[in-house]
């Protein structure tokens, strides 16, 4: 997914997780530059920035060091550009209002400007050279395509948020173009010193991104050989790869990309254009043309032309709604013979024509309703359902209460070892039917489940639903956990009470 989760190490710390990175002409401006880091897959609505890591894009300027097989990207030996943003922890807000988290960002010029997250209007500079963003916002990239054999999948990430960093700025006064047009950007997050604190090494940096999918595809760790180099490439230094572990993924590439080029069954890459797209895509850099049209659909057309010889004709980049995964897959598996559009055309929310660009969060309940009809009638079915313990789920391993009637907490141990702390909102016999609320141990915000057994016909009917908002996991993953636990509940029922017919 992009750079979503692309390692074990990114995996225990989705703060520091980079998602995507973005580089666009600002559709407000076009005299404007807008470069943007996400991070956090599966942001909750009280999401926040880690104030323990620096948030950072740095831009070098870039030459054509070769074309055609020989195809090569020379970045700088120095950062022209670096943004660097660091937040605090939580403040106290007014009474009734939510804390409030701010940031600093550090320009290229020195200047530093504060950021209060979420505030829509964001911050810009007395000049106006610069203007930047921080907040919860939908996750623009989509995954709707199995990378693995090419079926067709629903977009992967509906629903879910990230947060994001979003930097506008003057093209002219910042990048100087006149100079060199063409640019590489890349985002990392760095871990910063904690002094005292006795932690053992610090890594050099958490994740890192340039194109999007360099680790979870290109650098495929079901490639051969198996080993997952996903976190030692994480470790690398952006624009200066070690070279002692340089061959150890140039070598992978070259199998992954052979290994795409096959998936149709069709040969489309010489030796040598695979050679080419290898050391191409090993120097790993989002590049762009601030001088050319950067479009949806220009994203890597710089990477590619040059491959095949050409003159690029786009300012390449990526825009918020880029279809990046089928524009790469289609180029790996076919080189562009056939467009491989996946199963959705866009992502939760089309982008923003205004600032801040991105789509405002998703806020949306996801409901998961599961029901059976069986042969017993409601009040022998509501004699085991109506006690909150929960005892009779298959799933569950043991239960224990605190408290009674309104308020009381059941933890749940489940046999694969998870703990789930619910709380009693109602119950009413009368009615058969009581709500319960999700302290804890589902990774979701807003959680109601509401359980009811109703008379039908000689017979009754069990329902049970629930409501929700993915918290810190992608919203198919809490979407899966849910709809699995109630599901193996209800489908429990009619060995106890037999099934109507």
């Amino acid at each position: 997914m992009s750079d979503h989760i692309d390692g074990p190490r990114t995996l225990s710390d989705p703060p520091a997780d980079i998602s995507d990175l973005f580089a666009f002409t600002s559709p407000e401006d076009p005299s404007r530059t807008v470069v943007a880091l996400d991070v956090f897959p599966g942001a909750g609505a009280d999401a926040v920035f880690s104030n323990a890591i620096d948030h950072a894009i740095a831009i070098r300027r870039v030459t054509v060091a070769g074309t055609g097989d020989a195809a090569k990207f020379q970045a700088g030996d120095q950062d022209l550009v670096r943004f660097s943003c660091r937040f605090g922890g939580l403040e106290r807000a007014g009474p009734g209002a939510k804390p409030v988290q701010r940031g600093t960002c550090t320009l290229p010029d020195g200047r530093t400007l504060t950021v209060t997250v979420n505030d829509e209007k964001g911050t810009a500079t007395p000049d106006g050279v610069f203007r930047i963003f921080a907040g919860l916002r939908s996750d623009p990239f989509y995954l709707a395509v199995n990378v693995g054999t090419l079926q067709k999948l629903p977009n992967l990430l509906l629903h879910d948020n990230v947060l994001a960093i979003v930097i506008e700025f003057d093209t002219r006064r910042v990048l100087d173009p006149d100079k060199g047009s063409l640019f590489g950007v890349v985002a990392e997050t760095v871990p910063l010193p904690r002094p005292g604190i006795p932690v053992g090494p610090i890594p050099a940096r958490i994740d890192w991104i340039g194109r999007p999918e360099q680790t979870n595809i290109r650098l495929n760790p079901i490639a051969k050989g198996g080993l997952d180099l996903r976190d030692l490439w994480n470790q690398q230094t952006p624009f200066a790869i070690a070279p002692e572990v340089a061959p150890l993924f140039r070598q992978r590439l070259k199998e992954s990309f052979e290994r795409y080029d096959m998936m149709d069954g069709r040969a489309d890459w010489s030796p040598a254009a695979l050679a080419a797209n290898v050391n191409v895509f090993f120097d790993d850099f989002l590049l762009f043309d601030v001088s050319k049209p950067i479009t949806d659909a220009s994203h890597l057309e710089i990477e590619k032309s040059t491959i095949n010889g050409q003159a690029y004709r786009t300012g390449g980049g990526r825009t918020v709604d880029a279809n990046c995964i089928d524009i790469l897959m289609t180029w790996l598996v076919n080189k562009d013979r056939e467009f491989l559009q996946g199963g959705a055309t866009s992502a939760t929310k089309p982008g923003m024509q205004v600032f801040p660009y991105l789509a405002t969060p998703n806020t949306e309940l996801q409901v998961v309703v599961e029901s059976v009809d069986l042969a017993a009638p409601p009040g022998q079915v509501w004699a085991l359902l109506g006690r909150f313990d929960a005892a009779w789920h298959p799933l569950v391993a043991q239960v224990r209460l605190a408290g009674s009637g309104v308020g009381q907490l059941r933890t749940v141990e489940t046999i694969d070892g998870k703990t789930i702390v619910e709380r009693l909102e109602a119950m009413d016999d009368a009615r058969r039917s009581y709500r319960y609320a999700g302290i804890s141990g589902v990774p979701a915000s807003d959680y109601t489940g509401t359980l009811t057994v109703s008379p039908k016909g000689a017979g009754s009917t069990v329902e049970w639903r629930a409501q929700f908002r993915a918290n810190d996991q992608a919203t198919l993953i809490v979407r899966l956990m849910v709809a699995t636990l109630l599901k193996v509940g209800v489908d429990s029922l009619p060995s106890r009470f037999g099934a109507m017919e």
